[in-house]
């Protein structure tokens, strides 16, 4: 597999549907872990714009929650609670004494877990939404298709808010 040069993998121009979205979900997980790189613990809670609290430490809380809720709770229908019970229902809330480490391990292993509760399944399987979210798709039953369809939107979304925030702590801009 082919890697840009600051290392995150590149989704192969000509695949399978399947390799292709995981792919690219690979790619915008490893951009939200670059844009954190190299950054101490007060640079990741500096926060964006006033009114906004999101911060790049937010951001990695965040997606570890978005992570569980999608492939655990969703799609393999478990209860299972959430990650940073002391974050509000978003994970974007900080906890002083949890920094950066902590919170990549556990968003990798929350990643970990996904790609383990989806090896296997098809990509018409579904997940079960609960019946706020049906409310909006009209259906209780969300395929995984649709589920690393929304994954991809997510992190792409929110490594748009990881390049204003970098940039705004050190300059750095792109990637």
């Amino acid at each position: 597999m082919s890697t840009t040069p600051d290392g995150r993998p590149v989704p192969p121009p000509h695949t399978d549907e399947r390799t292709m979205l995981e792919s690219w979900l690979d790619f915008h997980r490893e951009t939200l872990a670059l844009k954190c790189a190299g950054l101490d613990d007060d640079q990741l809670r500096v926060a964006s714009v006033a009114p906004s609290p999101m911060t790049l430490l937010g951001l990695v809380r965040h997606l570890a929650e978005v992570e569980r809720h999608w492939f655990q709770r969703i799609f393999a229908v478990r209860a299972v609670p959430q990650v940073y019970e002391d974050s509000g229902a978003d994970g974007f809330a900080l906890a002083p004494d949890s920094g950066i480490e902590e919170a990549l391990a556990t968003w990798r292993a929350e990643v970990a877990l996904g790609r383990e509760l989806i090896a296997g399944a098809s990509l018409d399987d579904s997940g079960k939404l609960s019946e706020e979210e049906a409310r909006y798709l009209g259906d209780q039953g969300v395929s995984l298709r649709w589920i690393l369809v929304h994954m991809i939107e997510e992190y792409a979304r929110h490594n748009g808010h990881a390049d204003m925030l970098r940039e705004r702590i050190d300059g750095t801009t792109g990637a």
